[in-house]
């Protein structure tokens, strides 16, 4: 039977979203001198496990960065540093600026889908899905207005970098590359700190101001760690929550019989989220090194190794999941890790699935009719790590 996947442009290495299962649950990339790791129980127990599996990568990096460019960046931290960094930012995350973004999204939404109302056609990546959590994130974290247009093409330029894995010996070579991406990084970390020093004197009811004026024990972040933890929040609030809402609608389009489920019983909606997340993972992979040697699934894997962790691929790990290439709406249970597991759990998890419900619970009202253009295919982030649609043009009539 031929899968909708098989009509999208999704990365060419992602075979589980093909259908494909991997010889092994575990094995090594003599080129990339990475292990590959892949089904869910093995994905599961290196996420779990910090005190082997290390979120500190750089260390085994050929090219010796500096590392004030991720300081501060709890993704790539273990605990305990990790555990101070994360309740730092914990407690500028306060349930009150939870809130009022909750309070404010759907106004939000609605003047978006106001400006949609009359078209016949759209882009609803474009026009609605990335600008959506773009502004909510923006506000959050208290950035003008006015430099939004600016954050976007940060973002795109993100996007536009390296979109694979490459050999110690590439990474050296690329120097020209790594130079322009690390420019963006400190041009963006450049515009954090310039905000956190008005924050200080002028502090607001804002994620920054928070962060700040956050302390525990006595210890507050330098101006050098909230800028990177800016750039986390930023890329993660915004193009997770982005690829959610478009990977959700492209779901429910490709399998119209679920799509008719949600639309005949809402109360449905927050399990086809959680199924999406599953299905069809915008972060597919992340990167962990070995503490010690370690024996996943039956192979033993040396001290100071690189591994990517597929996510994406244990999600549909048949020994985890009934039927794994199939979009189940109503999916019970759905223990998938499309937002981590572990300590590096994500941050925005609530903040994204509030945005993505209120978001396709507005999507359904509105244009009840909505559906991909057929003469128009939807792309897709040509990203190693992600699945994501980029572009996703779409009919209301």
């Amino acid at each position: 039977m031929t899968s909708p996947v098989d009509q999208w442009d999704i990365h060419p290495g992602h075979f589980w979203l093909r259908g494909k299962h991997p010889e092994k649950s575990v094995e090594y990339d003599e080129e990339l001198k990475m292990w590959n790791i892949y089904g869910y129980s093995e994905c599961a127990e290196i996420l779990g496990n910090p005190k082997v599996f290390s979120s500190d990568m750089m260390r085994l990096d050929p090219i010796k960065l500096d590392e004030s460019i991720v300081e501060g960046d709890f993704t790539h931290t273990d605990p305990p540093q990790h555990r101070k960094l994360r309740g730092l930012v914990d407690h500028a995350f306060s349930p009150r600026l939870v809130a009022r973004l909750e309070s404010q999204v759907h106004g939000v939404i609605r003047e978006l889908l106001d400006e949609l109302q009359d078209k016949p056609r759209f882009d609803l990546m474009k026009e609605f899905a990335a600008p959506l959590p773009l502004i909510m994130i923006s506000d959050l974290m208290g950035v003008p207005a006015s430099d939004r247009a600016l954050l976007r093409q940060w973002m795109d330029k993100m996007l536009d970098g390296g979109d694979e894995f490459e050999s110690p010996e590439a990474q050296l070579e690329g120097q020209e590359q790594l130079e322009q991406e690390l420019g963006l990084l400190w041009e963006m970390r450049d515009y954090w700190r310039e905000l956190a020093l008005d924050r200080r004197k002028q502090p607001r009811d804002d994620l920054i101001s928070g962060l700040v004026e956050a302390e525990i024990d006595g210890e507050k972040l330098t101006g050098s760690q909230i800028s990177n933890i800016c750039n986390r929040l930023m890329v993660n609030g915004h193009l997770t929550t982005a690829m959610l809402i478009g990977n959700t609608v492209l779901c429910l389009d490709a399998f119209p019989e679920q799509a008719a489920r949600v639309r005949a019983d809402r109360s449905l909606l927050p399990k086809a989220i959680e199924e999406s997340l599953r299905y069809l993972s915008p972060i597919c992979g992340v990167g962990r090194a070995t503490n010690t040697d370690a024996d996943i699934g039956g192979t033993l894997i040396p001290k100071d190794q690189m591994m990517i962790v597929w996510t994406g691929a244990a999600n549909r790990d048949p020994r985890q999941f009934e039927n794994p290439h199939a979009f189940d709406a109503g999916r019970t249970p759905n223990t998938h890790l499309g937002l981590g597991r572990g300590v590096h759990f994500c941050l925005g998890r609530q903040l994204a699935r509030m945005e993505g419900r209120a978001a396709l619970e507005a999507l359904l009202d509105r244009f009840p009719d909505l559906r991909p253009d057929p003469a128009r295919p939807p792309t897709f982030l040509q990203v190693v790590d992600a699945d994501g649609v980029d572009t996703l043009p779409v009919l209301t009539q």
